[in-house]
């Protein structure tokens, strides 16, 4: 039997590109750095997607270090990408969104290699924020409520 679970969030537009967003009894600002067009009071979304990726990482990876016999002493996630902003800003026919994105594992551990990699390659197969960037998701408008 399938385990489905809903998970949901709200992001709400503040003054200029600044948007609180909440999800449970949690907050979050996003904004642009000025250079953007912002305020520089949050990380924006494309940031907070690899800041995502990079906490969805570190937390399978303390959820299965005992499966595998790793001890993590320390793990840390750095991750980049490249964005064209000619596609956000419609200047060219390019995709708005990364067009790449690279992580890489810090990992303290004197756990032997071997078994790092293995672990590894399982990591990154169960991350959940990673399958949803690396494969195509079933994402569409459900409603739209005019508020007077």
């Amino acid at each position: 039997m399938a385990n489905v679970h809903t998970f949901k969030a709200t992001a709400h537009l503040q003054d200029s590109v600044q948007v609180r967003t909440t999800s449970r009894n949690f907050e979050l600002i996003i904004d642009e750095p000025e250079s953007l067009g912002g305020t520089n009071t949050g990380m924006n979304p494309v940031e907070a997607l690899l800041a995502s990726l990079g906490a969805c990482q570190a937390i399978v990876a303390r959820v299965y270090a005992s499966k595998f016999g790793v001890q993590l002493d320390d793990f840390r996630v750095e991750a980049e990408g490249e964005i064209d902003l000619d596609g956000f800003f419609d200047k060219s026919p390019v995709r708005p969104g990364y067009s790449d994105i690279r992580y890489t594992f810090r990992i303290r551990t004197d756990s032997p290699k071997d078994k790092i990699d293995e672990f590894v390659r399982f990591l990154e197969s169960k991350c959940p924020v990673g399958d949803t960037i690396a494969n195509p998701v079933n994402l569409r408008l459900k409603d739209i409520i005019i508020e007077n």
